[in-house]
Formats: structure tokens, C-alpha cells, sequence
């Protein structure tokens, strides 16, 4: 291995194969010798950080040592709404005058997040330059400061102190200092830097109670940041270091995917590396080799799960973001690297064949510990062409409190919201409330291979042939699930077969199946005469043919995620019927005209 992988982003502009940057891992604590050992250790049992730094000077103010160059912009129109007095949250309007800070009435989780997290701040630094934006900064952050005067005892009590709103605000305290520490009230000032350094407090002692392994990620870089940030901060530094390092290597797999399969975690895990890769540099330090590392390994899953036009699958909760914010974040990153393809831990398969690329869920949902808006996909897939989708899944569900009705939260995550086969319109695992599972699949077998032209005479191209089963119905139904997908090379046909397998001794009767192809955005749909068949009007002016090789088409209402979030009316396409529990098999073929 080059040095240069080692030592995390690719030099010289070098693309990091994701084969090697699995290499780059490693979860151990910085090296460091007796005296830091012993400081780090000090510090973890309560031993100020001041009296560990110069035990014999007097305590300094509290200051920021360095002002950090923000890594990643907002989004200027929610910037711009935020100057005009409210806050804008996947499509939702909420005046600022209106927000309960406190916590007393509850808000949507969505605009929790963005709200008690202080990510708006980066939207209003994105919408106007810092003599305009900083007093609207200053007197929201003034009202959230009196309805939230101190820490509780304990971490969770309101939505503004769960560890992750907590280590994401100081985070974004710390890198937009200049919005809220460039006033001239002195008084203000004074609150702010105080909170902040009571906040660092209140997280080196509470880290640990995170609403999960994620939430503790954004809480050790909160504090890793403030100890770079802050006078007497090397004790803290090296304190949150080491709890980052191994919570990190708690939350990522063996392949540079989250625990919670969720590419929205994955972003978020990213943006808080990158961001605390600022701070690093605004202090002139380089930090821990293994951040560096986790860094690289984080960002070829990500890219799997991006179709032609860079924009996000709709995967765990997960809306259509740009691909200029994918974009944005993977080139503040650092990271040159190509998206991962067969990604066994991390869960996704993906294919690119010409202009097409196709992405098959090909895991079990997340447990239920990691997941924060799971979603029963199992065996889903969405096909892209030229960057316009075709086949997708609802997606969403962690945006729903936005413009997405809160109500319709349990229903994106559903089996039947994802381009998948359904049985009886029971979830293949069990959806629960908060974001969770329950049981259904916990085992899925894949098959991943290479046809070659001869194997496909007929027209004379090469194809991939996935093949994935799972559980989820054996134990109600005594049914596996397997799904076969072959895409041509030149990514013009697309055949698939769904079999239902029995599992143990035979059941009698027969049970409810569909088959749902949720449709792309804009695309015009009509059936044919025998209505087997659908054909598909992309915005492109390409038009594709569905066919079913098992029965009728039905087309349904349907509803898809946009960029930010906001619902969009669509449909899509069902084959439905009774299957035997002895089985049966289902074939369609979708392919490109002209």
C-alpha cells in the first residue's frame, strides 16, 4: 500500500480503489506516550482540563483560540427564509417567533434536528454575508438561549439535549463562530462563549448516554472540537479523540457502511469528520491518522447508492438528495475514490451497465439498535437511466414532519412503499414505531455474477445476474422470497423473476401477493390493450415497455420523496393476485425502446 492511501485522502489528485480503502481502518486509539495516557486518563475521571494543562496558572476566559473556515455551505433559500422569519424544513414553513425552543410542545422530529442542532446556521451563512446574517443568528440563538438558560441532569430530557441535537449545535457553534460572536453586546457575547464551554461540560459527562452509536459520533467530534478550540483544551482533545476512534469503529462495518445501513447516517458521519477536520486545520493540527482513515472508508458506500445524475436512492429513510450536495460533501471531504459495488455488509448491490444503474437492497434491515428510521426493503431496487429514474422507492420517512405529513412516517417505511414483492400486505419485517424493527429477515442468501455474450445469443450482449433471497415470510407464510435480476450491459433490458419458495412442510391454501414498481417522477404511464404490458414515457423522450409474464398490471397512486424531502404525487405499477403456499413464480421484463 502507497503511503499516500495510508495517510487517508488521495494525493496528487489519486483515486482511491474502495478494494484498498477497506485496508485503511483501524480503531485504535492514537498512540500516544506515558504522560498523555495518563492525562487522557485524568481527564475521563473528572480532573479538570485546566488544572491537567498548567495546573499552576490561573484559569484563562473562556475564548475561541482560531476561527474555522466552514467545510460545507447550506442551502441558500433556507438561509434566505430564515432572514425573512422562518425557518424553512423540507418544504415547512415555521415562523421563528413561533418555535417552541423549549421543548414544551413537541416539534416533528425533522425540524428538531434542524432547529436544536443549529444546521440552520450554515444556511444563513450560505444566504448573505456576515454583517447581514450574524444579527439574525445572534437573536435566534438568543431566544433558544433563554428558553434553554442550563443543561438538565440528565441527557434526553427535551428534544435540544439528546446527545445528537447537543454534539451537532456545539459542533456548529464552534465552526460558525463568526455569525454569533461578532456583535457588539458584550453581555451576549459573554452568554454565548458560556454556553459553549458549559455545553463541552455538559458532553464530556453525558457522551456516553447517546441515543445511539451515531449520536455518540457527532458527540465525541463536538467535544474533539472543543478541546482544539478551547484555552486549556489538550486534555479534553485527547479524551475525545480516543472515545471517537472507538465509537467509530463500533458504528462502521467491515466494508465503510453504517451499522444502520442508512445513507442519510452516512452523510451525517461524514459531514461531522469533515467539519472536524476543519477545526483540526484551523488550529494547525493534523489529526489522528485513524480519522483520516475512517474518513476514506466512508465514502465509496455513499457513492453506491448515487444514480447517473449523483442524487441519493431512497434507501432507510432517505430522500432523492442533489447530486451537488453529494457532491459538495464528498470534495470537502478530500476523498477521491469510485462508489463500491458489492458491498456485502453494508447491504446494497449496485450495477452500472451503460447509461443505467440499478441498486438491489440485498441485506437484512438494520437491528434494531442502529436503526433510526428503518425501513422493511429487503430485496427492493431502484433503476435509474441517464440519471432519470425509472423504478424507485417511496422514500422519505425521516423527512415526514416536513411537508410530509408526520402520519404518513410508519407507511414510507413499509414493504409495500419499496419496489419489492409483498405478501398478504404484511411488512417483510416487522415496522415499529420510533424508527425501529422488529423480527421478520434475518437471513439473505446473494449471487452476484458475470454472463457472458455467448450465454446470451439472442442479441449478442453480456449481462449481471443478481440473485437474492430472504426469510421474512417463512415463519407467517412458509415462504422464502427470491428475486433474480439480469441487466444487459448496454443497459437496455432489465429481466426479472420473482419466486415464492416453500420453506418446511407444505401449507395449505393460498395467500395475497403483489408485486410493486414504484414509478419516477414525471414519467408517463399507460397499459396496454391485454394489460400485460405498460408503457413508460421518461422526461428524456426515451420510452421503455413493461411486461408481466404473470398476470395483469394494475397501475396504483403512489408517492415519492423529492430533493428536499417534499412530497410528490406519482404511480406505479402493481401485479397482484393469489399464490399457492406451495409457491409460484413471477417474471417480468422491462426494457428500452427504439
Amino acid at each position: 500500500m502507497e503511503e499516500a492511501d495510508a495517510q487517508g485522502p488521495a494525493a496528487a489528485g489519486e483515486v482511491i480503489d474502495p478494494g484498498r480503502a477497506l485496508a485503511l481502518a483501524d480503531f485504535s486509539p492514537p498512540s500516544l506516550g506515558a504522560g498523555e495516557r495518563l492525562i487522557r486518563l485524568a481527564y475521563r475521571m473528572g480532573v479538570p482540563g485546566q488544572t491537567l494543562a498548567a495546573p499552576f496558572r490561573k484559569a484563562q476566559p473562556v475564548r475561541l483560540l482560531a476561527t474555522v473556515a466552514n467545510p460545507l455551505p447550506g442551502d441558500r433559500a433556507a438561509g434566505t427564509a430564515l432572514r425573512a422569519g422562518h425557518f424553512l424544513i423540507h418544504g415547512l414553513k415555521l415562523p421563528i417567533a413561533q418555535a417552541d425552543f423549549g421543548g414544551a410542545g413537541r416539534l416533528t422530529p425533522p425540524v428538531e434536528r434542524v432547529v436544536h442542532g443549529f444546521h440552520w446556521l450554515a444556511d444563513l451563512e450560505a444566504a448573505a454575508p456576515r454583517e447581514a446574517a450574524a444579527p439574525v443568528a445572534e437573536r435566534i440563538l438568543a431566544q433558544w438561549l433563554a428558553a434553554n438558560p442550563a443543561p438538565p441532569a440528565r441527557a434526553g430530557k427535551g428534544p435540544a439535549w439528546g446527545i445528537a441535537n447537543t454534539g451537532h449545535r456545539l459542533l456548529h457553534w464552534l465552526v460558525h463562530a463568526p455569525l454569533i460572536l461578532s456583535g457588539t453586546d458584550k453581555a451576549q457575547r459573554a452568554r454565548t462563549l458560556g454556553a459553549i464551554a458549559e455545553t463541552a461540560r455538559w458532553l464530556d459527562r453525558h457522551v456516553g448516554r447517546g441515543e445511539d452509536l451515531l449520536a455518540q459520533v457527532a458527540g465525541w467530534a463536538a467535544i474533539t472540537a472543543a478541546g482544539l478550540l478551547l484555552p486549556d483544551g489538550r486534555p479534553r482533545r485527547l479524551y475525545g479523540e480516543a472515545g471517537l476512534i472507538k465509537v467509530l469503529g463500533e458504528v462502521v462495518g467491515d466494508d465503510g457502511g453504517l451499522l444502520s445501513r442508512s445513507p442519510l447516517g452516512q452523510i451525517e458521519a461524514i459531514a461531522l469528520l469533515t467539519r472536524l477536520a476543519a477545526c483540526y486545520r484551523a488550529t494547525r493540527r493534523d489529526p489522528p491518522a485513524q480519522l483520516q482513515s475512517v474518513l476514506t472508508l466512508l465514502v465509496p458506500p455513499l457513492l453506491a447508492l448515487t444514480h447517473g445524475d449523483g442524487s441519493l436512492g431512497s434507501w432507510q429513510g432517505a430522500w432523492a438528495v442533489r447530486g451537488d450536495e453529494i457532491a459538495t460533501l464528498i470534495a470537502a471531504s478530500g476523498v477521491r475514490t469510485r462508489p463500491l459495488r458489492d458491498a456485502r455488509q453494508w447491504g446494497y448491490q449496485r450495477v452500472s451497465a451503460g447509461k443505467t444503474l440499478l441498486q438491489l437492497d440485498a441485506a437484512p434491515p438494520p437491528l434494531a439498535r442502529h436503526a433510526r428510521n428503518g425501513c422493511a426493503s429487503t430485496l427492493a431496487f431502484e433503476l435509474s437511466h441517464a440519471g432519470q429514474r425509472i423504478v424507485a422507492n417511496c422514500g422519505g420517512s425521516a423527512a415526514a414532519g416536513g411537508l410530509l405529513p408526520a402520519r404518513l412516517e410508519q407507511g414510507l417505511r413499509a414493504t409495500a412503499a419499496h419496489s419489492t414483492l409483498v405478501l398478504d400486505d404484511t411488512n417483510s419485517t416487522a415496522v415499529l414505531i420510533g424508527g425501529k424493527l422488529g423480527t421478520g429477515v434475518s437471513e439473505v442468501e446473494v449471487d452476484r455474477r458475470t454472463l457472458e455474450p455467448e450465454g446470451e445469443r439472442r442479441s449478442g450482449f453480456g449481462a449481471t445476474r443478481l440473485e437474492a433471497s430472504h426469510d421474512g415470510y417463512a415463519a407467517r407464510y412458509g415462504l422464502i422470497h427470491r428475486r433474480i435480476l439480469i441487466l444487459r450491459d448496454d443497459g437496455t433490458e432489465l429481466r426479472g423473476e420473482d419466486l415464492l419458495l416453500p420453506k418446511g412442510k407444505g401449507k395449505r391454501g393460498k395467500v395475497g401477493f403483489a408485486i410493486r414498481f414504484h414509478l419516477g417522477p414525471n414519467i408517463e404511464v399507460g397499459l396496454s390493450e391485454d394489460r400485460q404490458g405498460a408503457g413508460l414515457a421518461l422526461p428524456d423522450g426515451s420510452y421503455w415497455q413493461f411486461r408481466s409474464g404473470s398476470g395483469e398490471i394494475t397501475i396504483e397512486d403512489s408517492i415519492w420523496a423529492d430533493e428536499h424531502g417534499r412530497p410528490v404525487p406519482g404511480q406505479q405499477l402493481v401485479i397482484q393476485g393469489l399464490v399457492s403456499r406451495g409457491g409460484g413464480n413471477f417474471a417480468w421484463l422491462l426494457k428500452k425502446m427504439g
